[in-house]
């Protein structure tokens, strides 16, 4: 099974943040880093900004050959289980695409975009300047 990437943006900030604590995305981050301890395939990193900030607290979910989500308006202090399910349902698909009906709520109602899977590279044309180095 390919590693599934979870994304966190550290850098999201809801209004209700106390401005001398963390940040809700450093928050939201610590839950879910302790939340998936030994969950195998699966890896959480922070990130400095995903450009969502009218939508915080937001992730993004990838692995290789399947759809990309960004997902937003996480709540920093009850969101991880759900994210942590919806991950497991994401992970379980060969394509990523978790039927809508089997998302979570807050997946459904969250989603931001859903971006393509890379495609496969091409071969080059030959004479292209790439094709003959």
């Amino acid at each position: 099974m390919p590693e599934t990437v979870l994304y966190v943006c550290t850098t999201c900030r809801r209004p209700d943040d106390d401005p001398d604590g963390p940040r809700a995305g450093a928050r939201l981050l610590e839950a879910l880093q302790a939340g998936s301890a030994g969950t195998p395939d699966l890896r959480v990193e922070a990130v400095e900004c995903l450009s969502v900030c009218k939508r915080p607290c937001t992730v993004a979910v990838a692995s290789a050959d399947r759809w990309t989500y960004v997902y937003g308006d996480m709540d920093p202090a009850a969101s991880a289980e759900t994210i942590l399910a919806g991950l497991a349902a994401y992970a379980a698909t060969s394509d990523g695409i978790v039927p809508w009906r089997e998302r979570p709520e807050a997946f459904r109602k969250g989603v931001i975009a859903r971006i393509p899977p890379f495609p496969e590279p091409r071969p080059l044309p030959a004479g292209t300047l790439e094709a003959a180095e």
